[in-house]
């Protein structure tokens, strides 16, 4: 695991600038660092050091040091990938496991990408053809973003290093903006910075001086034709690929650890991994909280005992102000409640480990989210005549309260009622951004001028595209939705970026592209059945787990955050919205944002997800765009708390 960057250009103070770049990657790989340069590329590499300890530094070179690579991740089949290269007569000069991509790429060329497993992230240099062919892993898991211009072309593994390049201030891009305050999210090839592009997961690139990049999908991820067996034969496939990708996962030269929450997906993996990859005493990891409600850490112990697990808690008392400047600079973008709970328990693992094992990816493969079946309700109830819904049922939804915890019975029944007047990918789209802002929210929100400036903004669009691209039926399409957009653009990206942060890799078994291809196939009544959500893995998992832990109703207080710390969040409110730059600037609406202000603290619509999202938004302005500095801004944020207490 590790930071990579690189600049193509002439310019003779590349090498300069880079190191720059690298020096905003350090979290990333705090163990070591190594740069190449020639006449018209410089590359570098931080090194956190997982593989191959003593001799894996990067760059890696071919035996005429003609081509140079540099990658961010892991090759987890790169065993079986150095035999085969070995015995054609390649030979290698290090153990590290990145090496096979110089081998490959020798024998096969851009078809390399045929032969990985892993996640990654890489830039091989042809310095021969002065041609670099770049690369991000089939999920996603690893980041890469790049800049083409005038001056050349540049890459890192996170936005800081592209900013450390090019130091003067940037712009904010508005369609990005919109997908954050739409979705939660920002979809490649859009970040929030004007010039600065995300190559999305599954691509390559290809860069010659004096050309634009060409950029091209090389793998996707297949729906059908549909798995024939019984239901039986398909649960035993599914547990012999999940051992597979596990074994694979644990390839690392020191100690890996595991996430453990309670829940099925982690809780699933620490019982493989104990039981039949037979680890003894793993270490895991869980947060405990003093909110009893979203409590995990009992079930987790129940589990760390069962499989005897070396376990490890922390009890946190979670606060927002003082970390949310950390976690917008980890980030690069807006953040999210999930990165709060992800930084505290990230912290705390890398206390004992390196790498840790996570469940990601779990909901999307199997169907883990209740929007799954809520769409498929919304359908149904959408059978109902339009002008019924519209005159009878309409006012009757209007009478239920709109305020209140935003999974209440009467936001739920609001949701589906909002639901049914959309169909196909308009429906999805409107059932991810109902509690964030709609399109008429966001219009209402932004500024007559920003309005006129940009009247075709469509976040909606980044979900819609690839529903309608699957070939399944309505589950399919979502969960194929998730799977290239939802899932590598927030909860996976929040998992590099914040564990990264504190120089822990993440691995996530769940996101093995080889399982995830199969997961794809399975037929949809394998998933969602009725309102029984993640059936078959739900199957997999009673071979495992006992009832009392299996069938504990899921937890988690990430959403939970603006409800849970509602005086925090209040003065926050008051701090980042009530003197918006954002507003000062004219990209937001004062009136607007000051109405939903009000709204919610009178509580008479709950508009707590939508608040959080225009504070980070705020934060992440004034951080990255009109360069306040992380330790100013969080001395305001914390001085205005503590004064709200003295008068208080």
């Amino acid at each position: 695991m590790c930071g990579i960057a690189g600049i193509i250009n002439s310019d003779p103070q590349r090498e300069q600038a880079l190191r720059r770049m690298l020096g905003a990657l350090k979290h990333r790989g705090p163990d070591d660092e190594g740069i190449y340069s020639d006449r018209h590329a410089a590359l570098g590499h931080r090194r956190l050091s997982i593989i191959d300890l003593a001799g894996g530094q990067q760059p890696l070179y071919s035996a005429d040091r003609s081509l140079v690579l540099v990658c961010n991740g892991e090759i987890y089949n790169y065993r079986e990938l150095r035999r085969r290269l070995a015995q054609d007569g390649h030979r290698f000069l290090t153990n590290s496991d990145c090496e096979v991509i110089l081998g490959l790429y020798q024998r096969h060329g851009e078809q390399l990408l045929d032969h990985l497993r892993g996640m990654f992230a890489f830039a091989l240099w042809d310095a021969k053809n002065q041609r670099l062919l770049a690369a991000r892993d089939h999920l996603g898991q690893k980041p890469f973003f790049y800049s083409a211009g005038e001056q050349g072309f540049a890459f890192a593994s996170e936005i800081k290093a592209l900013r450390a390049l090019d130091r003067r201030r940037q712009r904010m891009n508005l369609a990005a903006l919109d997908q954050y305050l739409g979705l939660r999210l920002i979809d490649a090839p859009l970040t929030m910075f004007e010039g600065i592009h995300k190559l999305p997961p599954g691509h390559l690139l290809t860069f010659e001086p004096g050309a634009a990049p060409r950029i091209r999908r090389y793998w996707q991820l297949r729906q059908n034709p549909k798995l024939a067996g019984s239901e039986e034969q398909l649960l035993d496939e599914l547990q012999a690929r999940l051992q597979e990708t596990l074994r694979l996962h644990l390839e690392s030269d020191v100690p890996v650890g595991a996430f453990l929450s309670g829940g099925m997906d982690s809780s699933l993996l620490v019982a493989m991994l104990s039981r039949d990859l037979k680890v003894r005493r793993l270490p895991t990891f869980t947060m405990g909280l003093n909110y009893q409600r979203f409590d995990e850490a009992p079930a987790a112990r129940a589990v760390a005992r069962l499989f005897d697990t070396e376990h490890h808690e922390e009890r946190v008392r979670p606060e927002i102000a003082a970390h949310l400047p950390d976690l917008v600079c980890a980030l690069d973008e807006p953040s999210d409640p999930l990165s709060l709970c992800t930084w505290l328990l990230a912290k705390f693992t890398r206390q004992h480990v390196k790498v840790v094992i996570g469940g990601d990816g779990g909901d999307e493969l199997f169907g883990g989210y209740d929007r799954y079946y809520g769409n498929l309700y919304a359908a149904q109830y959408g059978r109902l005549p339009e002008a019924l819904r519209r005159k009878l049922l309409a006012p009757a939804m209007a009478m239920i309260p709109e305020s209140g915890w935003y999974k209440s019975l009467g936001h739920q029944l609001r949701w589906l009622h909002h639901l049914s007047f959309h169909s196909g990918s308009a429906r999805y789209a409107a059932s991810l951004n109902y509690f964030y802002f709609n399109p008429d929210k966001r219009r209402a929100l932004y500024t007559r001028e920003i309005r006129e400036r940009w009247p075709n903004l469509d976040a909606e669009a980044a979900i819609r595209r690839p529903y309608e691209e699957s070939e399944g039926g309505e589950l399919d399409r979502m969960l194929y939705a998730d799977s290239l957009v939802r899932l590598p653009n927030h909860p996976v990206m929040i998992t590099d970026r914040i564990c990264m942060a504190h120089g822990l890799e993440a691995r996530s078994p769940f996101m093995d592209h080889e399982l995830a291809g199969f997961a794809a196939r399975l037929p949809a009544a394998m998933k969602v059945r009725g309102g029984s959500l993640r059936y078959i893995q739900r199957k997999l998992a009673a071979r495992y787990l006992p009832p009392e832990i299996l069938d504990r109703p899921k937890q988690g207080f990430s959403s939970a955050l603006p409800y849970l710390l509602q005086a925090e969040y209040t003065r926050l409110y008051q701090t980042c919205l009530r003197q918006s730059q954002l507003v000062q600037d004219r990209v937001l609406d004062r009136h607007a944002i000051a109405q939903l202000v009000d709204e919610h603290l009178a509580r008479r619509v709950d508009h707590g997800n939508r608040l959080w999202l225009l504070i980070n938004a705020e934060i992440w302005y004034r951080m990255c765009i009109l360069g306040q500095s992380k330790e100013d801004l969080r001395r305001e944020l914390v001085a205005d708390e503590r004064n709200t207490r003295r008068v208080g």
